[in-house]
């Protein structure tokens, strides 16, 4: 269905393109700024502990001290972009980022930088980080009325940004220049809150800051009335439900051993062309998602994912070069496609005051378990093989996905084209019509 079709049903005209909003642009520029960094970050963090002589103990670690900030924090995160307002949040976090990033960088020009200073200092970043992304989803409809073009635009950026930002991070270390890395880092980041700081203007959601109810509730009031949207809402949990089981057993051992079944199938170089074609993939996913507008997004989002599968299929079958840089493409443009019909479905259906609250709620619950399925990646391995280990993550991908669809709220929700705009009810009440109906 394409917009005019939708907008024609609705008896009004099309929706505007996101790029005629000067704020959608700005936002678009900071977004993607902060993606860049951030891909940069993690290949400029790993090569210079390596090179500081810590080892892959001491790439655990600082990686660790950065992701359980966002696991701990991200929650308050969202409670805080409610009630200051996203943009305010978010500009303080970018600014936290840069002058971590500067610290980081003076230090290792000084030379003689120690483990515990640079976990710290990831430790921080990831806090900030922990601000910063709840507020991410409410930003998107304060600045675009076309929800879902907006999404597919953003994850194209991202999609850009995980291809160029490693190989930045990695040109720079490879000429020996780790502190000019972070320097990079951290500009970049200074960009995020430059495009950021012209949207001060953004209206508040309903109940958050204009008087309502919620006007000087403390925190605990405001994760509980998060908390209540997102379980009343069974298409919410449900989905997030089965995405943690799915980021244990697929998204957890799929990365570390099909990168090294990969590379022991292909060598480096073809398991670098193999990423670049699920990255192509990705951007591939993210052009359909700007076209295509089915009426029940979360079920042809989910129908998309099965392609998904294929990315641990391909090295546990041994299937050969060419075809497995195909399944790549197919596999990440099921995913980007996924993720443009869950972005737009959550900030379409989720009322403006509590969205950053429910977006904190969905990053914990699609996270948290990710790590440990990493962890436990290794000596599952070790037991029954890798290759057994992602046929196992493939036919797990599959039922979740099936399960998935076999929830009634899932396949009755519809699409909508604007943003809610309504106030969320106190805890204890249901919403009006908060469950779709199916069929």
């Amino acid at each position: 269905m394409t917009t005019s079709d939708t907008a024609a049903a609705a008896g009004a005209g099309p929706l505007p393109s996101p790029w005629r909003s000067r704020r959608f642009r700005l936002f678009f520029t900071a977004r993607s700024a902060s993606l860049l960094a951030d891909g940069m970050l993690m290949v400029s963090v790993t090569t210079s502990v390596l090179g500081a002589g810590f080892g892959a103990t001491g790439v655990g670690y600082a990686l660790a001290a950065w992701m359980a900030p966002i696991v701990l924090l991200v929650l308050f995160g969202g409670v805080l972009a409610d009630r200051f307002t996203p943009q305010l949040v978010m500009v303080g976090a970018d600014a936290v980022r840069v002058v971590a990033m500067l610290v980081m960088a003076g230090l290792f020009a000084a030379g003689d930088v120690r483990l515990w200073q640079i976990m710290a200092l990831m430790a921080v970043s990831g806090a900030a980080t922990a601000l910063f992304q709840p507020g991410l989803a409410s930003v998107v409809p304060r600045v675009a009325e076309d929800i879902q073009r907006a999404n597919a635009l953003l994850r194209v950026s991202e999609s850009m940004s995980a291809l160029l930002g490693p190989g930045l991070a990695g040109l720079l270390v490879a000429h020996g220049d780790l502190a000019g890395s972070f320097v990079v880092i951290a500009a970049a980041y200074g960009v995020s809150a430059g495009g950021l700081l012209p949207l001060r203007r953004l209206a508040p959601g309903r109940g958050a800051d204009d008087g309502g109810d919620e006007g000087d509730a403390p925190m605990w009031r405001r994760l509980a009335t998060g908390w209540h949207e997102f379980r009343s809402r069974s298409w919410l949990w449900g989905v997030i439900s089965l995405w943690a089981v799915y980021g244990l057993f697929v998204f957890g051992p799929s990365v570390p051993l099909g990168a090294a079944l990969l590379t022991e199938q292909h060598g480096a170089t073809g398991y670098g062309w193999i990423a670049s074609a699920d990255g192509l993939g990705t951007i591939v996913g993210g052009l359909l998602g700007m076209r295509v507008r089915p009426r029940r997004p979360l079920v042809a989002g989910a129908c998309a994912m099965f392609f998904f599968a294929l990315n641990p299929l391909a090295p546990a079958l041994g299937w050969n070069f060419v075809l497995t840089a195909v399944t790549g493409v197919v596999a990440g443009c099921g995913f980007a496609f996924w993720g443009v019909m869950w972005a737009t479905s959550v900030q379409s259906h989720i009322p403006l005051a509590v969205l950053s609250r429910v977006s904190a709620y969905d990053i914990a619950g699609s996270i948290m378990v990710i790590p440990l399925g990493r962890a436990l990646a290794g000596p599952a391995a070790d037991s029954f093989g890798a290759d057994r280990v992602l046929l196992f993550s493939a036919a797990v991908s599959s039922v979740l996905l099936a399960a998935m669809l076999c929830v009634p709220a899932v396949r009755g929700l519809t699409r909508r084209d604007r943003a809610e705009p309504a106030a969320p009810p106190a805890p204890g009440k249901e919403p009006a019509a908060a469950e779709p109906a199916a069929g």
